[in-house]
């Protein structure tokens, strides 16, 4: 009987605590769209200006990109394009030898869309959407920008973004290949966790891998090349 009783206390409490989690998670992901939504924009026309584009990195093959960043360059020129900036930032892992989405990311503006470099800087460290924000400000010297990524993304990346002084925007990338509803659903799951993770980065001023020297977005983006 005993036995019997305390199993039932241990399997009420984790359903609890399961139970609690779940609403905490919820609740943040509702409080972070919320409070994002107002910044993100769905078409190039209605963005307000920004002196830089923010264009988080994603994977990258050998020879291109995958259609996630297709969309996010195809998204990034338009708002250079319109007038809506001056300058892109590519922010992506480079964290190996073997492994570069930023190079990777300029090689296809170069070579599909003839893409002036004099208007790109490369972040070679941003590891996370809270890393790109990060060293945005602290390395790149951003002070305002529009943050080009997919429709779930945008709201984590704006909220980072604006949580550490940013005056940030998003657009949503335009869709130039249509993704599969198994591949939207994955995303889902993945970016209710994200934004957990994000909450908690934020509240605790957790730092990047890296800083460095400051490389003002006003400056000569050759200074980023490697």
């Amino acid at each position: 009987m005993r036995t019997r009783r305390a199993a039932r206390t241990v399997i009420l409490s984790l359903s609890a605590l399961i139970l609690a989690a779940g609403l905490f998670c919820l609740g943040v992901n509702l409080s972070m769209v919320a409070y994002a939504r107002p910044y993100v924009y769905k078409d190039v026309d209605s963005l307000p200006y920004k002196y830089t584009v923010i264009l988080p990195g994603a994977r990258v093959y050998q020879n291109t990109v995958s259609h996630v960043v297709a969309d996010r360059i195809e998204g990034s020129l338009r708002c250079i394009n319109a007038g809506k900036a001056e300058h892109i930032l590519v922010s992506g892992d480079h964290g190996r030898k073997d492994y570069d989405e930023v190079n990777q990311i300029l090689a296809y503006m170069k070579r599909v869309y003839g893409t002036d470099e004099g208007i790109v800087f490369l972040d070679h460290a941003g590891f996370s959407t809270y890393e790109t924000a990060y060293r945005a400000r602290d390395v790149f010297c951003v002070t305002d920008a529009i943050i080009v990524t997919q429709k779930f993304h945008t709201y984590r990346a704006v909220y980072i973004a604006r949580k550490l002084g940013l005056d940030a925007v998003a657009l949503e990338a335009p869709e130039l290949f249509p993704y599969a509803d198994r591949t939207r659903a994955s995303w889902a799951v993945r970016e209710t966790l994200a934004r957990v993770k994000a909450f908690f980065d934020v509240a605790r001023g957790a730092r990047p891998t890296y800083l460095g020297e400051q490389i003002p977005i006003t400056g000569d983006p050759a200074t980023t090349r490697d």
